[in-house]
């Protein structure tokens, strides 16, 4: 396994040869993030909480909204979009035609009570309030959109066995062989995050799952697994193990064990060439955590993991924003039109 430095992305990327104005929507299980991006580069970017409250229809008509306000901040009108694309997390559901999420970490009512989040919504309204309101929407899971932005802008050009990890609020991924991204019968290709790796019986997924790997270690589990040992968030844990806190470390050294045996599987069971990764929990630590995730990868069963290359992600923070712009760019990621 190669040890090379990060690939890094650096300076604000210009699309010269991009038709119209697109709409950028990076949905999160923490946060939406809306950008408009044309001929200048992406800008006018507008941030608020994932809404988790009322309808079920909450988040479509935020993202709706939020396009609006995006437009309004740079001095344009919906009216003048030719493209919206939406980089979502998941899974996805189809109805008539359209995708609602059956998010875990945004829909209440996969995982009951036990979970704490105050809606119980078994799926959340997502295409449906965009297609009323905009003409071209093109939605994709955002592990799926993230690899074509890198595969297009970042850390995996020219590689045509790849991969792309969000280590965040969840844990998502996009696979892409022999030049094919993988999609999916719902496009929902790429959900390793819900893996079974453990009988832990204190890591409970919002999915309802016990011992995947986003219920141990995905951005929302820390606090919960962790919360009583003082350690109040992913950065409180992550910190505290950087500084060289014993009880801390042994934590993280299991959490980057659940992951890099994950990234493992992946990498021999698709014989990949290179994995960028990016993501809240990963990135603000990736200096210290890189090296540890590499440790459970080099030098096991070399026939499949000699050249192969984990690194950060080449766009960086900015990843889900051209993610986005990706899906635009790409046509192919569109779901079915709604019926």
């Amino acid at each position: 396994m190669n040890q090379e430095a990060d690939i890094e992305f650096a300076g604000t990327k210009a699309f010269p040869g991009l038709v119209g104005v697109s709409a950028c929507v990076d949905v999160g299980g923490t946060k939406v993030a809306v950008s408009v991006a044309d001929t200048r580069g992406i800008r006018g970017r507008v941030t608020e909480p994932t809404a988790k409250q009322g309808p079920n229809d909450a988040l479509g008509q935020q993202v709706a909204r939020l396009i609006a306000q995006s437009c309004a901040s740079v001095g344009l009108a919906t009216s003048d979009l030719s493209a919206v694309g939406v980089s979502s997390c998941g899974p996805f559901v189809m109805r008539d035609g359209c995708v609602e999420l059956a998010a875990p970490n945004i829909c209440g009512g996969l995982a009951g009570v036990a979970r704490g989040l105050p809606n119980d919504w078994t799926s959340a309204v997502l295409e449906a309030p965009l297609r009323a309101k905009f003409g071209n929407v093109r939605v994709a899971n955002d592990g799926i959109a993230a690899l074509e932005a890198e595969r297009r802008w970042g850390a995996l050009q020219g590689l045509d066995h790849c991969g792309y990890v969000t280590w965040s609020t969840g844990i998502g991924f996009g696979l892409c062989v022999d030049g094919q991204v993988l999609r999916g019968k719902n496009g929902n290709a790429g959900h390793a995050g819900h893996m079974f790796v453990s009988d832990n019986n204190d890591a409970l997924c919002g999915c309802g799952n016990i011992g995947d790997v986003e219920g141990l270690i995905g951005g929302n589990a820390l606090p919960r697994r962790f919360g009583d040992l003082g350690y109040a968030d992913a950065a409180a844990l992550l910190n505290a193990a950087q500084a060289g806190q014993g009880a801390a470390t042994a934590i993280v050294d299991d959490l980057c064990r659940v992951m890099g045996r994950t990234l493992y599987n992946l990498v021999v069971t698709l014989d990949l060439q290179r994995i960028s990764m990016g993501g809240s929990v990963y990135w603000h630590h990736r200096d210290f955590l890189l090296p540890k995730l590499r440790s459970h990868i080099a030098g096991k069963l070399g026939s499949l993991t000699n050249g192969f290359e984990l690194v950060s992600a080449g766009l960086g923070e900015k990843v889900g924003d051209y993610a986005a712009l990706a899906l635009v760019e790409s046509g192919r990621l569109s779901a079915p039109e709604c019926a």
